[in-house]
């Protein structure tokens, strides 16, 4: 029963990790400083898919089950628990590609702007810090 409970509530923080790694750049538009967490769970999320990988999530999750007297199941976590349901043919590597690059379209989009936004406002405060600097500096030279 222990084992069966513990599966469960890694099934859940696997699927809160991949919907936060997949759409949790939202979040950072209203707190930008959990950027500082998303983008390493958003790249580690694109980098499974891209790469074919296992995430240490699933076999954890399904050696609980096993402990549990549960079955385990193949293949991982989005193949069994999404793909099963979004797609039932199966999760091919074309449509693991189309996974990670929606990943990282949409923390992009997501991205893009609020760094653009900065580099903006930096470049407009340089020159009045520049000439404010120079104003101060002491004694003019002769």
């Amino acid at each position: 029963m222990i084992y069966r409970s513990l599966a469960d509530v890694v099934l859940v923080i696997h699927l809160a990790f991949a919907i936060f790694a997949g759409i949790g750049g939202l979040l950072v538009l209203r707190w930008r400083k959990l950027a500082w967490v998303h983008v390493p769970c958003a790249v580690w999320g694109a980098l499974i898919m891209f790469a074919g990988w296992i995430c240490p999530l699933t076999p954890l999750e399904n050696s609980l089950r096993r402990q549990g007297g549960q079955a385990g199941y193949e293949g991982g976590f989005i193949e069994h628990y999404v793909v099963s349901v979004l797609y039932p043919s199966g999760l091919t590597r074309g449509l693991q590609y189309g996974i990670g690059a929606g990943v990282v379209i949409i923390n992009a989009a997501v991205y893009g702007p609020m760094i653009a936004r900065a580099r903006r406002r930096r470049r407009e405060a340089v020159p009045m810090d520049v000439a404010a600097a120079g104003a101060g500096d002491g004694p003019a030279r002769r």
